[in-house]
């Protein structure tokens, strides 16, 4: 436990300052395209596949890596590109998302670069919503596109979408009908899920799409005499976005003197218990792994027993 928590001590300090590694590789020809560091585990050369029956069109196989059977994705047919037809010449990013581990396969690997979050933008509006871009950046004069893995995901795992029954309750409703919530989020099919789930509770949700506008909006209510924490009921943060992270959004928020008691939960594909112990470091007061609806009601409840404490 040392060694990890000297780890996510190391990354705090990179995350406090805004700040991320990327991994560029190649799928066809001379575009760089990106992914986050933080969800690598490895990258290995094209390993051998084991075909399975009925797979999803995009998984080409399925590979054993340290004790485990991951699917390998194509990840250029995944996007919509052509697909990987050279294998040999391929490579596979190993990465964990949403408490599962998975294989994307790549062309070639070029190198890990170190960013701050404001270096990276959106994708243009003009370019429309059925792409699977999270957001682009430049490097040495050239464009590097990160792709949104949680899209790609969306293809073929299925999410929990609904609350167990065991979990609902006419307490829940009744207390959550009319509160606020935050959603912090850059990716369109998160902030879906979460608006439809909190909808259905009766939540009324907002959403900002990255921490520079959940701050500027958190600022704004200041300015108003309106303090934050009792304005929302919590606010929910995806951990990565263009201009401003989910964990420096947090660490500002806990330097505040009236944010400081916002209720904030990270919301992020990127589980396990690494992050368990990132999100503990940056004083969040939860974590839901994407996207589980019944984790996302017991933090709900949770935060309704502690209120109910508060108030005894």
């Amino acid at each position: 436990m040392s060694g990890l928590l000297d780890q996510v001590d190391l990354r705090t300090q990179l995350v406090g300052e805004n700040r991320l590694e990327v991994l560029m590789f190649r799928l066809h020809g001379e575009q760089l395209f990106g992914i986050n560091v933080f969800k690598v585990q490895e990258v290995q050369q094209m390993p051998k596949l084991t075909l399975i029956p009925r797979r999803h069109p995009i998984i080409v196989g399925v590979t054993h890596v340290r004790g485990q059977t991951i699917p390998v994705i194509d990840l250029s047919k995944a996007i919509e590109m052509a697909p990987m037809e050279d294998f040999d010449r391929c490579n596979v990013i190993i990465a964990e998302y949403n408490m599962s581990v998975q294989a994307f396969m790549v062309g070639s690997v070029d190198r890990i670069v170190n960013l701050t979050w404001d270096q990276v933008t959106p994708p243009p509006r003009g370019a429309g919503t059925e792409h699977y871009l999270t957001a682009i950046t430049r490097v040495e004069d050239k464009v590097v596109e990160i792709i949104d893995v949680e899209k790609v995901l969306a293809k073929f795992m299925n999410y929990a979408n609904q609350i167990s029954d065991s979990l609902m309750n006419q307490q829940l409703t009744d207390y959550l009908n009319g509160q606020r919530i935050l959603i912090v989020d850059d990716s369109r099919i998160a902030v879906h899920q979460l608006s439809a789930l909190f909808g259905n509770l009766g939540i009324d949700v907002e959403v900002a799409r990255n921490g520079v506008q959940a701050w500027e909006r958190l600022a704004g209510l200041k300015s108003q005499d309106i303090n934050p924490a009792e304005y929302y009921f919590m606010m929910v943060t995806d951990a990565e976005m263009p201009g401003m992270d989910g964990y420096r959004l947090t660490h500002m928020c806990r330097e505040d003197a009236i944010l400081k008691k916002l209720y904030i939960v990270m919301h992020t594909s990127m589980s396990g218990e690494f992050n368990r112990e990132m999100v503990k470091k940056v004083q969040c007061d939860g974590f839901i792994a994407k996207f589980n609806a019944d984790h996302i009601a017991e933090v709900l409840k949770k935060r309704i027993d502690e209120l109910a404490a508060q108030s005894a």
